[in-house]
């Protein structure tokens, strides 16, 4: 029994802790510690009394309703990628952070790990994007669609995506702000998301055998522009405003974005919709509803 104390005196703090309150049980404390713990094939490595708590930062891309008054909610964190949580009773007037929960809303999180999923013990609010650009349909149509492509472009869990995090935030604070049409501050963010996940669209160079040059026909399959030797059956012709539109939108210059016609964003529009999709292997339920002017 010396022993056993003993050796929890010298390895386990929080197990020495409870054998000093319950001096003449401390051997059956010290079992139950070397059962219990995770690392109990190395004793000298006991984690017990440890909180699997962690904080992170993160922009809630959906929620799902769970039960009678939780919500499972899928957050897009700048850290830990995208992670899954439980938010208990929030769907109840009075629960804590309720509203803070909501999609579109950059929010401060403090998370208990869990096996399947977690649970969000604290909540503050960081920027309320969502607030502001539910005002605006179009807005907020076009941010429902960054939502979307965010987690889908998020595969697999717990897999920092700290890029695609740090395009969504400055998307959603460029909508918010009001000062450019949301259906270029989208495409902007589409063809963005989409270069750093590994799915860059070809606009300088032909796709398929690289000559550079200005090409006006475009293969979705292709990856981008092709020219007139490479161009596979199915290829679209498209105008040489679509083309610099996008570049400009991929590159950041807003000057000529700002620049571009009508008729052009609403053929760089239809460009960047059909490659999101094709590349997804999915429609998203959000685009149906997005507003272009």
């Amino acid at each position: 029994m010396q022993g056993e104390s003993g050796f929890h005196r010298r390895k386990c703090p929080f197990v020495f802790f409870r054998i000093r309150e319950v001096a003449k049980r401390g051997w059956f404390v010290a079992a139950i510690c070397r059962m219990t713990s995770p690392y109990r094939a190395d004793p000298g490595s006991c984690n017990h009394g440890r909180v699997p708590v962690y904080r992170d930062e993160g922009v809630v891309l959906r929620t799902t309703p769970l039960a009678e008054a939780d919500r499972i909610i899928t957050v897009l964190t700048r850290r830990n990628g995208r992670v899954r949580a439980v938010a208990k009773g929030v769907r109840k007037t009075s629960s804590r952070f309720g509203s803070r929960l909501e999609p579109g809303t950059y929010v401060d999180l403090m998370l208990h790990s869990g096996r399947s999923l977690d649970t969000v013990t604290q909540a503050d609010i960081i920027s309320p994007y969502g607030t502001t650009i539910a005002l605006d349909y179009a807005r907020h149509t076009a941010a429902a669609v960054m939502l979307e492509t965010a987690e889908r472009l998020t595969s697999e869990e717990r897999q920092p995506a700290l890029r695609l995090f740090l395009l969504l935030v400055g998307g959603l604070r460029t909508l918010a702000a009001g000062k450019r049409p949301a259906p270029l501050v989208l495409d902007a963010f589409l063809l963005r998301s989409l270069a750093v996940s590994g799915y860059g669209m070809a606009l300088d160079d032909c796709a398929r055998c690289g000559e550079p040059g200005q090409h006006l026909s475009l293969s979705v399959a292709g990856g981008g522009v092709v020219c007139p030797q490479c161009r596979p059956h199915g290829a679209a012709s498209v105008s040489a405003g679509a083309v610099r539109l996008l570049t400009d939108l991929l590159r950041g210059d807003w000057d000529g974005a700002l620049a571009s016609e009508a008729r052009a964003r609403r053929e760089a529009g239809g460009i960047v919709a059909a490659y999101l999709q094709w590349h997804l292997e999915r429609g998203l339920r959000a685009l149906p509803h997005l507003e272009r002017a």
